[in-house]
């Protein structure tokens, strides 16, 4: 399996920047049931705009997390332009017959999130100079953690489907679960985590522009209900980096691949369940 993913900076430090990037590059990977072995990095540089000291600490930040994955870096590519950006060509490996994808979630099945949501609008508070030292801590702690742990724990389970929560936000890719599958699916929004002062930054209008089209056109597929609030609404739809991943799995089975994970130190939560067939794809958020 190859993928392919890269970023412009979300926040200040060159190093964080890099361990984020390559974090959410490896992510697609896990989320299919894979293990990175090789890496090779793509650069946008604004030559003669910025230090050179900056690149080498985007890089230097980058292949930490390669490592840490415990695949290797085998090259890579950059080109002058006007806006920096980075982020890796990633290539894993697994058994044809054991690829996970967003299109075999089952009735009955319970959701599992690994991560909580809010990085879009915590990073446009960061652009905003608005955010504060934890907010940002947070952002940096939540979006630099490989997926790694979740997917191997969640493996041992044996999952029906699996995607990772990225531009579209967690209504956005759910929904494109459930229409994968031909599916109803659920979310209970009492049950979904969010990163700390994501509420309290949405609030101020901190939205990213990416929220408003991805609600747009899922509007369709998507029934919210009267009790959940606007702001809940926005953090559903906020475009995420390096996202946790969403795991379809046997209610029983995800009760036990809830509490392993927790046991193991990987945050999880369950947020929702399939619910029944439906020919063109559903979501319900109550």
């Amino acid at each position: 399996m190859q993928t392919l993913d890269f970023l412009t900076p979300v926040v200040d430090s060159p190093y964080e920047f890099g361990r984020i990037a390559a974090a959410n590059s490896l992510s697609d990977v896990y989320a299919m049931g894979g293990r990175p072995v090789t890496a090779m990095n793509i650069v946008c540089f604004p030559v003669g705009e910025l230090s050179e000291d900056i690149l080498k600490e985007t890089l230097a930040g980058g292949l930490e997390k390669i490592y840490e994955a415990g695949a290797v870096l085998v090259g890579g590519h950059s080109v002058d332009d006007k806006e920096f950006k980075y982020g890796l060509s990633v290539t894993g490996i697994i058994h044809p017959d054991r690829i996970l994808t967003n299109r075999n979630a089952r009735e009955g099945d319970s959701l599992i999130l690994t991560k909580p949501i809010g990085t879009g609008i915590i990073a446009t508070a960061v652009k905003g100079k608005i955010a504060d030292e934890e907010a940002i801590k947070i952002l940096i702690d939540v979006t630099s953690t490989l997926n790694r742990r979740a997917a191997e724990i969640m493996l041992r389970f044996q999952p029906n489907a699996c995607t990772d929560v990225t531009g579209f936000g967690l209504a956005g890719h759910v929904l494109e679960m459930a229409k994968g599958s031909s599916k109803k699916i659920i979310i209970h929004m009492d049950m979904v985590p969010f990163i700390k002062k994501a509420r309290e930054y949405a609030l101020m209008g901190l939205i990213p522009a990416g929220s408003y089209n991805t609600k747009k056109y899922c509007s369709s597929s998507i029934s919210i209900g009267s009790s959940v609030k606007q702001v809940d609404i926005d953090l559903l739809f906020d475009p995420q980096t390096s996202g946790g991943l969403v795991i379809s799995l046997p209610e029983k089975k995800a009760k036990e691949c809830l509490k392993a994970m927790q046991n193991e130190g990987v945050f999880a939560s369950i947020i929702g369940e399939v619910s029944a067939e439906s020919k063109d794809g559903y979501l319900m958020v109550n």
